[in-house]
Order: C-alpha cells, then structure tokens, then sequence
C-alpha cells in the first residue's frame, strides 16, 4: 500500500507570471487577466516508460523535463500561423522510449518532434564553492552526480504533421505505432513510426466491421498496457471493451484484414454507470472502469478469451456534487495502490479497495487561499521514481505538483520480515517502526518517536535510484535496500550504512528475486553482467562468470566489495524469489518454475547454502512471473526428526499467484512419483503471513546453529499453542482473515474440492494491516491524514501508525463453535497483558450487538456462552459495567436477561471489595428502578468508599445522590446515617465533621448546577476505568 507523505514540490511550468486581476473602480478587469491564464494554463502531460522524461503542453507550448531532479530542458511554442491551421494543443504523447513527442490538435492534426539528447552538451551545471554549508548538508562529502555532472541538452525538433480527415476522438503512442481513434466514420487507425517491410504505414478498420463491438457507437477514451499487452476501451455508449492488437494474422475470405479482438465486459444498466475513464493492473490482472456517477468498478481478467468478471466496487469519498466528475484513473507501476482524480480533489485505494490518502478531508476556503490547487481538483496524474512520487496537473492551473509517497517494502521485496516488522520505503528515506520490542501500552501509542527515519546514502541515490526493493532483518537490526544496480546496508542500532567502494563492483550486478537476512548475513538473489570477473572467497578461485544468475551472501561484518563475498551459490536461470523458511531453510523459485530447498550451514567462520532438494512444478504453476511469494508447510515428525533431503516428499507448498493463494498438497501417483494436488484457498488476497514462517518457532534438532535451544514454541519469550502457532493470516482489502490453525486447511483441502475449508475468522479494520503481533494480540498498521494549519501557507500529508485487537474475534470464532477449551488457553496465554480486560470487554460487546439487532433464537443465543466463559476471569464484574456504560440501554435488558439480578451484583462486588465497580451498578438499579428510595446501597457504598479513603468515589456518589434528588435531601439523609454533617451545617456548627469528606461532598454541593442531566452521572467512571483503545484500537 502507498501513503503520501509531506508536501508537494511545485513547479512553474510556463514562462509567463501569472497575473491576477485588479480592482479597477467599481468593475474588476479579468478579461486580460483570463486570455492570459488560458493561454498558459497546463492541459495535462506525458510520461515516458523509463519515466525519466515528461512532456507538459499548454494551448500553444509544448515542454520536455527530465524528473530527477525536475528540470525543464526543452520547450517548444507554435506559431501564430500553426495554430489557425492546425488548431491549438488538446493532448500530448510521448513514445515510449522519449524518441518523439506528439501534439494532437484541435482540428485533427498531429504533429510530431523528434527529441534528441546530446550526451556532451549541458543545459544547466551547477557550482557550488567549496565548503558551501547548504550543500554538504545535503549531500554531506559527496555530491549529487546531476549537481557535478549537469544536466544534458535536449533538442527539440519538428518532425512532420499528420493530418487526420476523419477528426481524432482519442490517441495512443506504442512502440511501433500510433494508434488513432476517429469520429467519422468510427474507426480506429494504426498509424506506424515507419513503414514496415512492405512499403506500409497505416491500417484502418472501421468499427461497425468489428463483431464484438456494439454499432452506431465510437471510441471515446483507450488505455494500454504493455505487460498484458491490452487496451481497454471506453465507447460513446459508456461500454468498456477489452482488446487485443492482431499482428500477422491472415486475411479473412472476402473480408478485411482484423487489426483488433475484443470483448465487451461492462455495459451500463443506468445512466450512472456510463463509463468514462480506465486503467490496467497487469499485477493484479485488474481493469478498473470509473462511471459517470462517481463510482469505480474493478473487473478481474481471468483470460484473454473475454472471461472478465466483476471483482469490487471503489465507492467515491463523498458525494458526486463534493467530488465532481472522475477526471482520471492510475495504477501503480507494481499494483498496490489506485489513484483517483476528480474534478474537486483525489483518493487513493488499495489494489482491493482499502482507502488510503484523500484530499477531500482538505479545508477547500483555506486550499483556495493558499493556491494549492493540487488538492483542488485533478486534470491528470502519473507516477515517477517507480511509484515513490506523483506528479499531478491541477485544473486550471499553470504549476505542476511532485508528491512524495511512501510504500510497504513488502510492495517491493515479499519478504516474511518485511510483513512482520513494518517498513516503509519513500524515494529518499526509510522508516522503520521499532515499538514491536517495548511494553504494551508504548506499542499501542501513536507517538512519533517509535519511528526511526533513515536517510539513504546520497552517492548510491545518484548513481542507482530508484530504490526497488528494500527488506528489514527478522529482529529489526539490520536494512538493506537495492537499486537499479547494487546494493547497500544498514546498521539500525549503530546507524551505519555500508556500501560499495568500488563503483565498477556494484555496476556489475542487479538484485532480481529479493533479498533477506539471516542473522547478520544478507542473502541476495542477482543477475550479474556476463564474463565479470570475481574473486571468490576460500575455495572459489578466481575466474570469469559462467553464470548470470546468483545467490550471494554478505556479512554485515565485512566492507561490501566482490573480494568479500562469504558465498556465492550459481543458478542456471534467473530467480522469481527466494523466502526464508523454518530456523535455518531458503526456498528459491526460478523461471524454470523450480523450487529449490538450500539448508544454510553456519559455522565459526563462514555461513554456506547446501542445496537438498528440488521441487518441479511443470503443468502445475502456468507463469512463474506472477508468483508474488511462497511458503511450505512442513508436518511436525518431519520438521523435527526428518532428513532435510526428504522434506520435499512431505511439505505442503502454499503459493500467492497474482491474488490468488493456492495451496499444493504432495501425494503419490500410480506409478509412485510424487505429484501435487492444487486448490484455491482464497481469492483477492494482496498479501498474507504464515506465522510459523514468521516467527522461528521450531529450533529443529537438525540445526547446524551450536547452542541452538531445545524445542520450543516461542514467540519473543511468550509460549504458545499450535492454533496461533500454525496461525494463517490474509488481508483481502476490507478485512484481516485468519484460519487459526493451518493444519486444519490441509487436511480438508486434502479431501477433495467437494470439501467445505475451515471457516474463516474476519477482523474488522479501519486502516490498512502492515503486521501481526502475536505476542501482544493486535495488528498494526498505518493511516495517513492531511494536516492543515493556520501558521502555514501549504498542506502536509503525515502517517500514523493504528492498532486493532484480534483477541475479540478469535475468542467469539472459538465460543461460536462451542470450543470453549481452546478459547480459555488462548486466554491464558494473553492473560498478561494490560488490555487483556478491554480485550474481553469488546467480546462482550460485539455479541451484544449483534444479538439486540438479530434477536437469535434462545438455542442459537452465544450470548450465554460469552457470559460463562467471562465469568472465569477475576475482572468478571468489571467488564460487565464497562459494557453497560458503553452501550445504549436499551440493550442492557438482553444482557441481563442471562445474568444475577443487579442488586446480586452489586453485593457481590461490595464483597469483594470492587467499590468503583459496585457504583456502576448503582446507575443499572436506577435504570431498573430497584434502586431503593432511601438509598441505601449508596449509603453503604459511601460508608466503604470513606473507609478505603477513596475520595474520587465519594465525590462521584455525592454527585450521583444530588442528581436523584436536586433538594439535596437524599445526600443529607445518606450523610446523617454516616454519621456526617451536612455541608452546610458544617459551615456554622463549629463541631462540623473535619474527616476530609466534608471538603469533597462540599466540592458536589457546589458543583449542583453543573448536574442537572435526567440521568445520573455512573460514579464508577473514574481514571482508573479508563479506555486504552479508545483512539487508536477498536
């Protein structure tokens, strides 16, 4: 998932000031002020594939920037002449490798430039004199390599112009071609760079000639993907239509040659679903279409072949007349994060719909003041940097935005690491959540100081960003981040970085498959370039590579260099992943689609990976690419007496393909080979967590490690039991899932498809999940907000981390399939935690809440069950007022229609000594109207509350009595039978009482006007009964 982080860095993008109007007598000259504005006003931009280039173009400019930094190298603006015969700018295109821009024109011109980049020429060289302050705080001792080297000179020259007779509704720059869709006749033409090998350049086909397109209708609107190799078209009629691009297909008899395939797979039922813009997410296989109404429907393309479902619906933040029409629509480059833009502001969404970001949170009068127009409304939007940055064009504006993101790693490295610890990834920083280790009640906080920000070496940023892939150690001791080439390490306890000295060394390799820690030694998955050579450690000689595929190890201990390798183990294909599993296994898939299964061998001296076996998983995994992360499962007789040889033969392989989690089973074949049976556990999963994967539970008697402890299950310090031990965890973009043992899964998927899985646990969240702690029985994640101030003339985004307990819900999955065994040892073992009440108190108050508004029947009631198994636990009494005081009343008639009587109650907690807790029950007496009149359970409360010196409570029961009787009468009567003056005896009888309540019931008398409410104030509401997650876990 993606937050925005910060503040926009903006950009003038046209040469003239903007000039707003004046106040000229009584009228106000806009005119001149308005011609001027339109004429430089930004109609939208154009982003190159590498992202290294974007073009800007007004009415009658066009403008090419490089993005890192943003620098406007070229621009070019058209004559007056060109402009009354052509017509003025309405969209620009870049080819895909920023060869040529091209300009579409108002009356169906276009016009082309070719860019040329001189690698010797500089526009812009800056220099700084030595020992500038500015400059080495930003750079330190070394300095940025476009800042040293400047930026090259780009030229811009015309080409040629393309006149369209048939007027252009829409265009699209590909590798090879343009293509052109017209108005009249509807067609589509594909226009190419140059002529292929027959002399040809253009091809037309005409839409009514095309079957699976409706007729009388036209393209309004495409998109395409190169990794899918689609295009999504919106038509006039508001239908949307997958399509593929033919090439080389045969003429059909008597017929056309077809250029293009389809399929419709969205036709509005009303005039709200009328399709308006679209995006693809080759990651994820999603088609995302927004309507007219606001509304946002992702489809699911399973195949080529038309079968395109409908997955979810994005509901927009607020209403069509808030947010305006969907202006545009953006992907990701990697898929997890959907971007919105409106014609009023913008939202984000995750890959399946869990809300992020929005500027519709904004003061829209204080955006206005300040000119922030990137909070305003959205003409256009495209991601850079790899997705770490956004640059938007407003509406009406002639500034473009650059806004920060920040993202998981796990986006990057699907590392079980990178899910359990948080770790987040901006273009130039990390930030590392380090609240897992601290007392409970510091994790649950959202103070700022549990992040720790870590700033990436500027010289490895020059050279290699955009950072791709970054991945934390298991304790969270150690980082490590990749770009384009190399790699670099951190030290978050020393605050350290490592990187490599020799700059040819790191050239010469690129991580491709992830990374990951074990202990202090880094292993990474590479391609190296061919024929390098490399001095290998120990026993490796010397020599030139064979091999371009590599698993290299690196200790932290040591420089970054290739003579400091502690290992290298050759591949003969690239690599998907590799993912650590157990205390001391790697799993590597390869495009052979192989899974490899190393054990890693430590040592005093050196840590090597000793391949044991393979797994081919040929007719089983169609694509390899589009495996996200892995994971095996491993029976206990196995795991802990088994050869590492055989594990293969047993472990049971769990795979998330695209969004799919899939699990394979190994069985015997008739001819007894080993084969695997595949079932789909779940479906729109953006990621998940083994917790037996997560956590090294299981020290194996096998281990190398010396000194390994005993077999234990430990999670830091705390013994568990196998239900969260096996624990299964996935998120599906509304809820966090959980099957709470594992094995239950394999064996009833072990049953045939036929076979109904264990039922899932669902845990409702408000923010988006980034880890599960299990020791302290919550799950953490991050939510962003928009900070606007009076003090500063721009708005910030910042993020803040939320918590949610998952104890309620598996506690109520266990009680509702009447386990209450298995509900009472996972109790036990979370009984140590300061929440632990709130924790139960939530139970309570969920199944109340369903039960008042279903009204089961009395045998289907869990209520009863509920109540029960809380009454084995000391706080008992506590949890029941804490839930009466938080819910309606009229629930509590179903609450105590399974309980003691209240005045049972109240006597059992005076018994034991429970005082605030036996005056909560004084209010649910008087709402029952058995409280007596004269008081007398408050009189002896009272009497307790004096004894014990508990004046807090004395206060809130004086304050309870006057709000029974305003007279003051009731608080007399109980005063006189404890034997205590009246205040206001007290004040003219020189005998008052001097016992210290006469000051706090004087305090009450005092405060009568403030108590005037028809219900009295609950006196058992204290300091001490206060809500630990009422901020920040619900």
């Amino acid at each position: 998932m993606y937050w925005p982080v910060g503040a926009p860095r903006i950009y003038a993008a046209t040469r003239s000031k903007r000039k707003r109007p004046k106040q000229d007598g009584n009228e106000i000259a806009v005119d001149a002020a308005d011609e001027e504005e339109d004429a430089s006003a930004l109609l939208g931009h154009g982003v190159s594939r590498s992202g290294q280039v974007f073009a800007t173009f007004t009415a009658t400019t066009l403008t090419i920037w490089q993005t890192s930094p943003a620098v406007a190298l070229a621009s070019v603006t058209r004559s007056s002449q060109q402009l009354r015969e052509y017509g003025p700018n309405t969209a620009v295109l870049l080819r895909p490798d920023a060869s040529i821009a091209v300009v579409q024109t108002s009356l169906g011109f276009l016009v082309t430039y070719s860019i040329t980049i001189d690698p010797e020429a500089r526009v812009f060289q800056q220099h700084l004199r030595q020992g500038t302050t500015r400059h080495q705080s930003i750079g330190g001792r070394f300095q940025h390599e476009e800042e040293r080297a400047g930026f090259r000179e780009v030229n811009l020259r015309f080409r040629m112009v393309i006149r369209v007779d048939a007027g252009i509704t829409k265009a699209l720059a590909l590798d090879e071609e343009l293509v052109v869709a017209t108005e009249k006749p509807a067609a589509v033409q594909c226009i190419r760079w140059s002529p292929d090998s027959t002399g040809s350049q253009t091809g037309t086909e005409l839409l009514n000639r095309m079957p699976w397109i409706s007729k009388r209708t036209g393209v309004a609107n495409m998109v395409y993907d190169r990794a899918m190799s689609l295009s999504v078209w919106i038509t006039s009629d508001g239908g949307a239509y997958a399509v593929q691009r033919l090439s080389g297909m045969p003429k059909e008899p008597d017929g056309p040659k077809r250029l293009f395939r389809g399929h419709g797979f969205h036709a509005p039922s009303t005039s709200g679903e009328i399709a308006t813009v679209a995006a693809i997410n080759a990651r994820f296989s999603l088609l995302a279409v927004g309507c007219s109404n606001g509304e946002i429907l992702v489809y699911t393309a399973r195949d080529y072949v038309g079968s395109i479902v409908l997955s979810h619906k994005l509901q927009p933040p607020a209403s069509l007349s808030s947010t305006g029409d969907l202006t545009c629509l953006s992907y990701s480059p990697d898929g997890y994060c959907l971007f919105a833009g409106y014609e009023r502001g913008w939202t984000i969404w995750s890959a399946y719909g869990k809300p992020g970001g929005s500027s519709f949170s904004s003061d829209r009068t204080t955006s206005e003041i300040n000119r922030e127009g990137w909070l305003a409304g959205i003409l256009n939007v495209s991601w850079l940097n790899g997705g770490l940055e956004l640059l938007i064009t407003g509406q009406n504006d002639d500034r473009i935005w650059i806004l920060g993101m920040a993202r998981s790693a796990v986006t990057g490295c699907y590392s079980t690491a990178n899910i359990s610890r948080t770790l987040l990834q901006s273009s130039s920083s990390l930030m590392v959540y380090r609240g897992y280790d601290l007392p409970d009640l510091t994790t649950i906080s959202a103070d700022s100081s549990l992040w720790h920000h870590v700033q990436i070496p500027a010289a490895y940023l020059s050279n290699q960003k955009p950072i791709r892939c970054a991945v934390i150690s298991q304790d969270g001791r150690y980082v490590a981040v990749a770009g384009r080439r190399g790699l670099a390490h951190y030290s978050v306890n020393s605050g350290r970085w490592k990187t490599f000295d020799d700059l040819n060394a790191e050239d010469t390799f690129a991580v491709r498959g992830g990374m990951c820690w074990y202990q202090h030694v880094l292993i990474v998955a590479v391609e190296t370039d061919e024929h390098h050579e490399v001095h290998f450690p120990h026993s490796y000689p010397p020599s030139k590579l064979a091999y371009q595929f590599q698993l290299r190890l690196y200790s932290r201990e040591r420089t970054l260099s290739d003579t400091s390798l502690v290992h290298v183990e050759r591949l003969a294909s690239p690599i998907v992943l590799i993912s650590p599993t157990g205390d001391d296994s790697l799993l590597v898939y390869t495009y052979e689609n192989i899974l490899y299964h190393y054990v890693i061998t430590a040592t005093a001296d050196t840590v090597t990976l000793v391949q044991v076996g393979q797994i081919a998983f040929h007719g089983i995994i169609r694509a390899p690419l589009r495996v996200r992360a892995m994971s095996w499962i491993l029976p206990d007789h196995q795991l802990y007496d088994g050869e590492p040889s055989q594990d293969v033969k047993h472990a049971s392989v769990i795979f998330l393909v695209d969004a799919k989690l899939v699990l394979l089973q190994p069985s015997t074949s008739e001819d007894r080979g080993l084969k695997y049976d595949m079932r789909i556990v779940a479906n729109c999963v953006e990621f998940y967590a083994l917790m037996r994967d997560q956590n090294p539970l299981i020290r194996s008697s096998r281990s190398p490690i010396a000194g390994s402890p005993p077999h234990e299950s430990l999670i830091d310090g705390q013994q568990y039991s196998p239900p969260l031990r096996d624990s299964l965890w996935f998120f599906d973009g509304d809820r966090m899932q959980c099957w709470t043992d594992v094995q239950d899964v394999i064996r009833s998927a072990a049953m045939g498809l036929g076979t109904d899985l264990p039922s899932l646990i669902s845990i409702s969240i408000d923010f988006y999940p980034k880890s599960i702690l299990l020791s302290k029985g919550i799950v953490l994640g991050v939510e962003t907000e928009l900070v606007q101030r009076r003090d500063a003339h721009f708005a910030f985004f910042r993020f803040t981390t939320s918590t949610q307990l998952f104890l309620p819900s598996i506690l109520g999955h266990h009680l509702s399939q009447f386990d209450s065994s298995a509900a009472m040892s996972l109790s036990h073992q979370y009984q140590h935690l300061s929440y632990f009440p709130h924790a139960l108190e939530i139970l309570l108050h969920s199944i109340l809440d369903d039960e008042v508004d279903k009204e089961p029947k009395p045998e289907e009631a869990l209520l009863p069950t509920v109540l029960s198994f809380l009454s084995s636990f000391p706080e008992y009494l506590d949890i029941l007022v804490q839930c009466t005081r938080k819910t309606e009343v009229r629930s509590w008639r179903t609450l105590f229609a399974h309980l003691p009587a209240p005045q049972e109650l109240f006597e059992e907690s005076l018994r034991k000594g429970l005082l605030k807790t036996a005056g909560g029950y004084l209010l649910v007496l008087h709402t029952f109207e058995e409280l007596d009149s004269s008081s007398d359970q408050a009189v002896r409360l009272l009497r307790k509350a004096k004894q014990a010196h508990d004046w807090e409570l004395c206060k809130e029961l004086a304050r309870f009595l006057m709000a029974l009787d305003h007279s003051g009468d009731t608080l007399r009567e109980a005063l006189e039978k404890m034997e205590i003056g009246s205040p206001c005896q007290s004040r003219h009888e020189p005998g008052g009482a001097t016992n210290g309540v006469q000051s706090q019931e004087s305090s009450c008398s005092r405060s009568r006007s403030r108590s005037r409410s028809r219900s009295p104030r609950d006196p058992g509401a204290s300091a001490e009964g206060r809500d630990y997650f009422s901020r920040r876990v619900h």
